[in-house]
């Protein structure tokens, strides 16, 4: 009853919630939607027809078949594997570790040197770009897995993702542990951490896509078509074949398939951590 009541009354509102809903999720899956077509359109389709084909008219899979006989594509998924891999392992954990301190301990100069940690993520990556490649070069790093990790082994967004979900767990728990002389480190890895798994979880997502969608990077790091990511190989279909999108197509949509795969797997912790990560005090 007191549905029908507030539907009734709100008629206006709750329709004007759910045309939102449509329009924001046809903006965000229609373009996925629009690739997958694309990449299933054989080449006697026109992919530039108007009004636009969404259904292919004849699905094929035959521009995977011909993507991976022309690239190593299975080769550039393992090195986008490696680098994602290491560089979440360390942002998680360096980002973390640096939190601690910030959210927990008391010490001089902390709040300013959390300010000039915020002041950095206004910083764009293209200004960084050049010193952080100077000093790539500098440590031989070129053409290395190591050397794609360098920018995203510790992230300024990290530090302050796991700072604001530090501060959400008791002080109480950390004051006990202390009172029986446990030192920080251990109160860092077996008190702080199993608290905040989802914090975690959503650090580790965040952390995935923003190396796993980097091209810019690899692309300045890298000269050695073995050492490329996927990124730099759906790159190379666009210049391979003349701007053939229905191979480039299918060649974005086999990279976008691990993100898709560790998102599904982590949702639960992500849309948790994702609500106990809201600014707090």
């Amino acid at each position: 009853m007191n549905l029908r009541r507030v539907l009734r009354h709100d008629w206006p509102a709750v329709l004007l919630r759910y045309a939102a809903l449509v329009a924001v999720v046809t903006l965000t899956v229609g373009p996925f939607l629009w690739l997958l077509s694309t990449s299933l359109k054989s080449p006697g389709e026109n992919i530039y027809a108007q009004p636009p084909q969404w259904l292919p008219a004849e699905p094929t899979l035959a521009n995977y078949a011909q993507v991976f006989a022309s690239q190593p594509f299975w080769q550039y998924l393992g090195n986008s594997a490696m680098v994602a891999a290491i560089a979440v392992v360390l942002n998680v954990t360096l980002a973390s570790l640096a939190a601690y301190p910030l959210a927990r301990m008391e010490f001089r100069g902390r709040g300013a040197i959390f300010g000039v940690l915020l002041a950095t993520m206004m910083v764009p990556f293209q200004l960084l770009m050049i010193p952080v490649y100077e000093l790539a070069v500098a440590l031989g790093l070129t053409n290395s897995t190591l050397g794609l990790v360098l920018p995203h082994a510790c992230t300024a967004f990290g530090i302050f993702f796991m700072r604001q979900a530090f501060l959400g767990v008791p002080k109480a728990l950390e004051e006990v542990a202390l009172i029986e002389g446990v030192p920080r480190l251990k109160i860092w890895w077996h008190v702080l951490l199993p608290l905040v798994k989802p914090s975690l979880a959503t650090l580790a997502v965040f952390s995935f896509v923003a190396v796993w969608g980097d091209f810019l990077w690899p692309l300045v790091l890298t000269d050695d078509p073995a050492r490329f990511t996927l990124p730099l190989g759906v790159n190379r279909l666009a210049s391979t074949f003349s701007m053939d999108w229905r191979l480039v197509a299918a060649g974005a949509v086999f990279s976008l398939l691990p993100i898709l795969a560790v998102f599904v797997f982590s949702q639960r912790f992500f849309i948790e951590g994702a609500m106990k990560g809201a600014v707090k005090g």
